[in-house]
């Protein structure tokens, strides 16, 4: 399988792997606006977005206290449907999400 363009992007060095390693997988690459950072993730197509969600937190947002707080977005639209797959919901290898507030903050 070739590498999708989102691993050309910059992101941490590190790779968050769900799978073991050699195992086929996608990678999707989480991006996060309030700290200018993004992650790459191997994944199953089958793992459900809440995970990717809650490492996504842990590596770009330690700090934070509830993953309800936060939401994920695929091409401009909010994923309500935490539960589902990554392939129920169209994300495949190369897809980039945005993990952002649920609710506008104000700017200090």
């Amino acid at each position: 399988m070739t590498q999708p363009f989102v691993s050309q992007l910059r992101a941490r060095s590190s790779t968050i792997r769900l799978l073991p390693q050699g195992a086929q997988g996608i990678t999707i690459r989480v991006e996060m606006p309030e700290v200018w950072d993004a992650v790459r993730i191997v994944t199953a197509a089958r793992e459900p977005l809440l995970t990717i969600k809650v490492r996504a937190l842990e590596a770009l947002f330690p700090e934070a206290e509830l993953h309800n707080d936060f939401v994920l977005k695929f091409r401009g639209w909010d994923i309500l449907d935490e539960a589902s797959p990554l392939a129920d919901l169209g994300i495949e290898n190369g897809s980039i999400l945005l993990l952002t507030h649920r609710r506008r903050r104000p700017v200090r």
